[in-house]
């Protein structure tokens, strides 16, 4: 099985051996490092660290043993309970904690779980931080607390603060979204967003619902990554029941995809793009994505005379770009908006309340909008290596081979053509490159992703 250990977070599958999978004491392990982190690199002697989980069968195992850890290193838990990523990353912000962690394993099938660890202000360590606390955690040197200084634990639900957070944005119309009387079906695939998402909706002003997988048991019902091939069944209930739109979130609901009336995908990618046409409607400033998003952000930005920024991937790679270009919108083009009126992380729930806004206020339908936008294709690819493959030396031979084309470095190469761009990058987990494309359609991106692969390929065999 698997355990990942990363500046990110910790992630891997339930079950095996210490050290090979995520278990009860590869957790002990990682929380105990963390929490000594706070002490020695935060000066937290008794630290707040909020702590949140999705409906993953074992988060309710694991939570206990954070719990529990962080007690044992004399720290204060506020244990939010089933909570979604950026609801605990608010509540982070709220508690006016030292730290928060959140037990989720994202879009990962269910017997995959992690930890992901978040700073004062409610945000992912930085890669610096990162490597300190798997420093510390190598070292497994801990020094746990005597019986009078054991830390105290106390339970909140954060859901509804979330959903007034959300309904007390400027540019979350509830008038309008209650007027538009819409009809959304939603899929949580079994997880916190069952209980999260229709709440929100109804405190929007939305009525009718048909919920699919709304029970959060962690039994998830399809593929919980949001991408079409898993989202059949949503697609035909949003054609067969005549309703507006269909909305669709990853177990821990930082990422948002929605459904065309019609049930076709509205696109992952346009998310981002169509929420950031709204916010630039009514406030000027830039936008930024990761590379491997697309390029109808650039084109929204420059539509209304601002600066669009690219950052490596990942999501504190451009909650930084963010801060550093002051954007006004951001994300990712997995259906991850970070909206930093609000707070800087993706949250699927801020996303729908703008998104929703948008919609009522432009009185056409979803397929109408998604036509509004530059259409673009994404294809993704990858490619297996051996351990022999120089990767380096290749992105350094594919960066003199397209040297006339405007070359990008900063994660990866990223060749931009005219007609589109390629973005490679090392698995760190894996012994393979992943190759993304994207084109006007999809021939000319699966085309323009052969060309560098056949490149590759040749200087592989030289």
């Amino acid at each position: 099985m698997t355990l990942i250990k990363s500046i990110s977070g910790i992630r891997g599958t339930v079950g095996g051996t210490p050290g090979n999978n995520l278990t009860p004491l590869d957790v002990v392990k990682f929380v105990s490092a963390y929490a000594t982190w706070l002490k020695e690199e935060r000066g937290k002697e008794r630290a707040k660290i909020v702590i949140g989980r999705d409906a993953r069968i074992s988060g309710a195992m694991y939570a206990h043993l954070i719990e529990a850890t962080l007690s044992g290193l004399g720290h204060d838990v506020v244990n939010i309970g089933l909570a979604t990523t950026p609801t605990t990353e608010i509540a982070v912000i709220s508690e006016k904690a030292d730290g928060g962690i959140i037990l989720t394993a994202s879009h990962n099938p269910k017997q995959w779980n992690a930890l992901k660890l978040l700073n004062s202000q409610g945000e992912f360590l930085s890669a610096a931080d990162g490597i300190k606390v798997l420093e510390l955690a190598e070292k497994e040197s801990f020094t746990y607390v005597g019986v009078e200084a054991l830390g105290g634990t106390t339970s909140l639900d954060y859901t509804d603060y979330h959903i007034q957070h959300v309904l007390g944005l400027e540019l979350v119309n509830r008038d309008a979204i209650t007027r538009a009387n819409l009809k959304i079906v939603v899929d949580a695939v079994n997880s916190v967003g069952g209980v999260v998402i229709p709440m929100l909706l109804k405190a929007l002003g939305v009525q009718d619902i048909i919920e699919l997988n709304c029970d959060p048991t962690g039994q998830f019902a399809h593929d919980p990554e949001p991408l079409p091939e898993n989202l059949t069944q949503i697609s035909a209930k949003v054609r067969e029941s005549g309703a507006d739109l269909g909305i669709v979130v990853d177990p821990d609901v930082d990422r948002l995809a929605l459904v065309c009336e019609n049930g076709e995908m509205f696109g992952e990618e346009y998310t981002l793009v169509a929420v950031a046409d709204y916010v630039l409607q009514h406030t000027p400033g830039n936008t930024v994505s990761n590379l491997s998003s697309s390029r109808a952000l650039c084109d929204i930005t420059l539509r209304y005379g601002h600066s669009y920024n690219t950052a490596a991937v990942g999501e504190v790679n451009v909650v930084t770009k963010m801060k550093e270009t002051r954007a006004v919108i951001g994300g990712e083009g997995n259906g991850g908006v970070i909206y930093p009126e609000s707070h800087y992380g993706r949250d699927a729930l801020v996303g729908i309340g703008l998104f929703l806004s948008h919609f009522v206020t432009c009185k056409k339908s979803m397929t109408r909008l998604k036509a509004d936008y530059p259409s673009y294709f994404i294809s993704k690819n990858k490619l297996t290596l051996t351990p022999a493959v120089n990767v380096d030396a290749i992105l350094e031979g594919l960066k003199k081979q397209y040297a006339s084309e405007e070359i990008t470095d900063i994660d990866g190469v990223k060749i931009d053509f005219a007609s589109g761009w390629v973005h490679l990058r090392k698995s760190n987990t894996e012994p393979i490159l992943r190759i993304y494309s994207e084109s006007k359609d999809e021939q000319s991106a699966i085309d323009l992703a052969q060309q560098i692969i056949l490149s590759v390929k040749r200087m592989i065999n030289e």
